[in-house]
């Protein structure tokens, strides 16, 4: 048997309030109030939604937990495949789907990134391996590391301070804030992860042409 969804139940003061709202007529306002009305009406619209909410966050805290626990397990006692598997699915899975969509500037950073850390990755694999070798692949995923690094607390600010509200200070909606910040927390945490297992890759690789095991 189906499970019943409930969803929240609203008094009718809030529909009255919410249909007040949606009357206003935004033309006839100025840009600071045109902004205040619209983020009114978005916490008018997602009122009562916070036992859903709480669900939602509860059901992926579970999910996280376990899958890193699996993770974590996994990575113990198969580690060349785990790096292997999660390297080639973080690498290819985000490209496929931005090329399902059409999504063109990811395509362009990820073609660049791949392009040059293909190159590096190469290098590192040669033999002999090139006295310059270790200095470029050091220098590049270290550039690599700090950018992203930057990349990803920058949009988690942004994200934190349109949740605060504070994008009504420079006019700025909220869903463009927080689209900004979450592009921004998305490209320094997949960057930094995919560049970090490129750079594990290429040091087992030089390490084992000069002799010298590294363990991480």
């Amino acid at each position: 048997m189906p499970e019943r969804i409930n969803f929240p139940h609203y008094d009718k003061s809030h529909y009255r309030f919410l249909h007040d709202i949606e009357s206003i007529d935004l033309s006839k306002l100025s840009e600071k109030e045109r902004w205040r009305i619209e983020h009114q009406r978005l916490h008018e619209k997602h009122r009562g939604h916070e036992a859903m909410h709480a669900e939602m966050v509860l059901i992926l805290i579970v999910t996280l937990v376990v899958a890193q626990i699996l993770l974590v397990q996994w990575r113990q006692r198969y580690f060349k495949s785990y790096q292997k598997a999660t390297l080639i699915g973080m690498w290819v899975i985000p490209i496929g789907i931005c090329m399902k969509y059409g999504w063109t500037r990811f395509i362009i950073i990820w073609s660049i990134f791949s392009v040059i850390t293909g190159y590096i990755t190469f290098r590192s694999t040669r033999k002999p391996l090139p006295g310059n070798t270790p200095r470029l692949v050091y220098k590049w995923f270290l550039l690599i590391y700090k950018v992203s690094y930057f990349i990803g607390i920058l949009g988690y600010m942004v994200v934190m301070l349109t949740l605060l509200g504070l994008n009504l200070l420079f006019l700025i909606k909220p869903q463009i804030a927080m689209d900004f910040g979450l592009l921004c927390l998305f490209y320094g945490l997949y960057f930094g992860v995919v560049s970090r297992d490129f750079a594990e890759v290429c040091t087992d690789s030089m390490a084992a042409h000069i002799g010298v095991s590294f363990h991480v």
